[in-house]
């Protein structure tokens, strides 16, 4: 193992404390009965017209501001196609070439001294729906059920360089993360209610 350097990227998916979703006026609450706050346009019934919601946007850009980023002067969305129980309109809504915010940074604090953690990318997107399966737990479910009220939720997407060198550089820089978007009053990043997720990549 000598041979091989730990290198992580992380990336968070933030959810916007708005009280709409991302393309409609669907309430964003959290633990409603399923599929209750849902609509033609967040279901992705055809002939629906989409109206971007402007606290979104505004919320990632304070994001963005926050961590030191270059906000866009212009970027667009596009859609992600993929297949999944928990996506109603076999696509995402999401940005890819051209997002929001670019080129930031946090600043963490390691036994070396201060080290600075880039992020790639701040992109506005909606967010899935999930699956509520029976059972007492996932080994013993024989069914899963799609609750849409979470689809279509304003988030961030937050992707980091790969400058995290080990568990510790992860943890810290993700705790600064969480209390920055607190703070700023972007996300409410109650990671119990998935408004904060993180997924890792690493290289060796």
């Amino acid at each position: 193992m000598t041979n091989y350097k730990t290198t992580i990227g992380l990336e968070f998916h933030a959810e916007l404390k708005t009280k709409t979703k991302i393309f409609c006026s669907c309430p964003t609450t959290f633990a409603g009965e399923p599929n209750t706050n849902v609509c033609p346009i967040c279901l992705g019934l055809p002939g629906v017209l989409p109206v971007l919601n402007e606290k979104a946007v505004d919320l990632a850009i304070k994001a963005g501001l926050a961590l030191n980023c270059q906000i866009s002067r212009y970027s667009k969305f596009d859609r992600k196609n993929y297949f999944y129980p928990d996506l109603p309109k076999g696509y995402q809504v999401t940005q890819f070439p051209l997002p929001i915010c670019r080129n930031g940074h946090i600043m963490i604090q390691t036994e070396a001294g201060e080290k600075k953690i880039r992020i790639n990318r701040i992109h506005l997107e909606e967010d899935a729906g999930k699956l509520v399966h029976s059972g007492d737990t996932i080994t013993s479910s024989t069914y899963s059920l799609p609750d849409y009220n979470r689809a279509a939720v304003p988030l961030i997407e937050i992707v980091t360089e790969p400058d995290i060198s080990s568990a510790e550089e992860a943890r810290q820089f993700g705790e600064k993360l969480r209390l920055m978007l607190l703070y700023a009053g972007v996300s409410d990043v109650k990671m119990e209610q998935g408004s904060l997720r993180c997924q890792y990549f690493t290289q060796p």
